[in-house]
């Protein structure tokens, strides 16, 4: 019997839960005690917002009109689903990327043109 992921996050509601068995498409089936990865953890509805949030490259103005929302409303969501994962901060060197990178960077309105040439200077 095939269960929908979201049918399942609504069983558990925030209550942990362990998978204890995987059986893939050819019939192999693996038993044991296997912990989901974090975004596996989330609920289904917020799943769905980390993929869209990730479809629209990471743009509130998007995520704003996708689900019909306020810009404040959408950070807090960001913010809670944040919370729950545990992330990891990553700290970027000086250089902050290749040459390639720091063009994307600017291409994609993340850094301004003076940031850019001041990365690329260095």
């Amino acid at each position: 019997m095939r269960n929908e992921w979201h049918e399942l996050t609504d069983l558990t509601g925030e209550r942990e839960f362990v998978v204890t068995g995987i059986r893939l498409d050819s019939g192999v089936e693996i038993s044991g005690e296997f912990e989901l990865p974090p975004l596996g953890r989330l609920r289904y509805e917020d799943q769905v917002f980390v993929c869209e949030f990730i479809r629209n490259h990471g743009s509130i103005k998007d995520m704003e009109k996708a689900f019909g929302v306020s810009y404040p409303t959408v950070k807090n969501r960001l913010n809670r689903i944040s919370a729950q994962l545990n992330l990891v901060a990553v700290e970027i060197a000086e250089a902050r990327g290749s040459k390639d990178d720091i063009l994307g960077m600017l291409e994609r309105g993340e850094i301004s043109v003076d940031e850019a040439t001041a990365r690329l200077g260095s």
